[in-house]
């Protein structure tokens, strides 16, 4: 190619590159007509500007040239922060492989999804087979259900304030109870999906042992046989509402109760697993053996993360 070739192609090829950046709409036709050059030759310079684009977009955004039919151009589709990069859409997959908490089939739709939509193509097979052993031998749930649709429709439920009705298998007695609820959030703890609620059945409530064991109460989601989304509203002053993010500094294993504060002595070498573990928790005191801990705790659920440390743990109170 002569020199004078090359520089007009260069010329040619900025010239389309500003354009696409100012947000100009590129007609093959006429910018070929322009140029004096075929529009083969455009769209090939369109393709190498895409390429260049899609392999250098800013970070926190992904930009691509794209076919617009009714301007019967080429622009700029600038797209804010749709694309993760390799290493967190890796670190999502992982977790959501350990979180076994779907069934394989919808596991693996949903990875073949992230991986798709979230990471360029180039790298793809990469992430793929980071993960494909984990994936190859993933464990799924033992009950075995589908409920991802329930789980958006309480979602719907509670961002709309609607009671519902559900009919759920309980553990203790593997019977099914009907209850008449206060929907208020979804959380996830080891391995399940939950439901928290108010009761709104009074003569429910008076079978609790401790009436505070009834605020909230605590649903897994794959028990709920029935769901019923009720035409009815409820409201709850704006001081008494439900945060999931200070009750789950409270609760280390989905189990109700009352709301108390417990003091116990640590003498293990990982201070960090005690703070990371319990939220809540602050070192009141410390002395040669370790330090001591108090902490606010909703019902007696914590009992199984103390009794998992030994005797790295040493005179528990309940205040």
């Amino acid at each position: 190619m002569a020199d004078n070739e090359i520089t007009n192609r260069l010329s040619r090829i900025l010239e389309m590159y500003k354009r696409f950046m100012d947000g100009e709409i590129i007609n093959k036709r006429e910018t070929a007509i322009r140029f004096g050059v075929s529009e083969k030759t455009i769209q090939r310079d369109i393709d190498e500007i895409r390429n260049y684009i899609s392999t250098n977009s800013r970070y926190g955004s992904f930009d691509n040239i794209v076919y617009d039919r009714k301007a019967k151009g080429y622009y700029l589709e600038r797209v804010y922060n749709s694309k993760l990069s390799n290493s967190e859409i890796l670190a999502i997959c992982k977790i959501l492989l350990d979180s076994r908490a779907f069934t394989k089939p919808e596991m693996q739709n949903m990875i073949d999804k992230l991986i798709e939509m979230c990471v360029p193509k180039e790298n793809q097979r990469l992430v793929r087979d980071l993960i494909s052993n984990e994936e190859f031998h993933y464990i799924e749930p033992h009950h075995g259900k589908v409920f991802i649709d329930i789980m958006w429709e309480l979602g719907q439920a509670i961002r709309k304030t609607k009671y519902i009705e559900i009919d759920y298998l309980r553990t203790k007695d593997k019977t099914i109870v009907k209850r008449k609820l206060k929907p208020l959030a979804i959380m996830f703890s080891e391995y399940y999906f939950y439901l928290t609620a108010f009761i709104d059945d009074e003569e429910v409530k008076k079978d609790f042992d401790v009436i505070n064991d009834s605020f909230p109460t605590i649903y897994r989601i794959d028990r709920i046989q029935k769901l019923k989304i009720l035409n009815e509203t409820f409201h709850i002053p704006y001081k008494d509402r439900f945060e999931e993010g200070e009750f789950r500094k409270r609760i280390q294993f989905m189990y109700g109760g009352k709301l108390q504060k417990i003091t116990f002595k640590y003498t293990g070498d990982s201070i960090e697993s005690v703070l990371d573990r319990l939220p809540t928790a602050r070192i009141i005191s410390q002395d040669e053996s370790g330090p001591t801990f108090t902490a606010e705790v909703f019902g007696k659920s914590i009992d199984m993360w103390l009794r998992s440390q030994g005797d790295n743990i040493e005179n528990i109170k309940y205040i």
